[in-house]
């Protein structure tokens, strides 16, 4: 098997079985259940992975790993622009996210229990290691004078807790789109730190958005 089919079969079963964890729960779901979601025979799941608990510890840290990746690069491409403007990139890509990768994130929030309490750990401090990026853009925009911080990691709580209620009840097709929910909820988010010309800023963006 190429390292490619490797690949490709590994996310099959990842997407498998998180679909299955979504509507059945981790503990109602069998290895036969996602072996036959993946198109695979249950010997062969353990080519790729060593337990349901190691399943669940990849779908768990990967969504915190494409989370991370996905601010980071959105906040790259910000770079220029002030401390508000990396921070409005970061909080958008981070709701976008949310909405776009909502059974993941449901499990990522409903399953924590289910993990050993070693693997428990590494995810604890991957979302830890995440909030603290975020923490930093809302430090670095109150030391420019941009924003009213009352305390970083609590309004960093306050984003977190937006985007994971926005996973429960979005859905496409809905009365906003999502690029309408995001610019909603960035200025909201502005907003809340008492960046004075929030409303302007997410406006200039979804100006340059449609532009391009």
């Amino acid at each position: 098997m190429t390292v490619r089919a490797e690949r490709n079969t590994a996310q099959a079963i990842r997407e498998g079985a998180a679909h299955l964890f979504f509507e059945r729960g981790y503990d109602a779901t069998t290895l036969r259940q996602v072996a036959a979601a993946a198109g695979l025979k249950v010997g062969s799941l353990y080519n790729h992975i060593d337990s349901k608990e190691h399943l669940l510890l990849q779908i768990m840290g990967g969504i915190i790993d494409d989370l991370l990746e996905r601010v980071e690069e959105a906040v790259a491409a910000a770079n220029g622009g002030d401390s508000v403007d990396l921070l409005q990139a970061a909080l958008a890509e981070h709701i976008t996210f949310h909405a776009e990768r909502a059974q993941e994130v449901f499990i990522g929030n409903a399953e924590l229990r289910s993990l050993p309490q070693d693997a428990r750990e590494v995810v604890i401090k991957k979302r830890a290691d995440y909030e603290l990026i975020l923490e930093k853009l809302v430090t670095a925009a109150g030391k420019d004078g941009l924003a009213d911080v009352i305390d970083a990691k609590i309004h960093v709580y306050s984003f977190v807790a937006q985007a994971t209620h926005i996973a429960g009840w979005f859905k496409p097709g809905g009365r906003f789109s999502l690029d309408e929910i995001v610019r909603i909820y960035t200025r909201l988010a502005l907003r809340e730190l008492q960046v004075k010309d929030a409303d302007e800023r997410v406006l200039r963006g979804a100006g340059s958005s449609s532009a391009a």
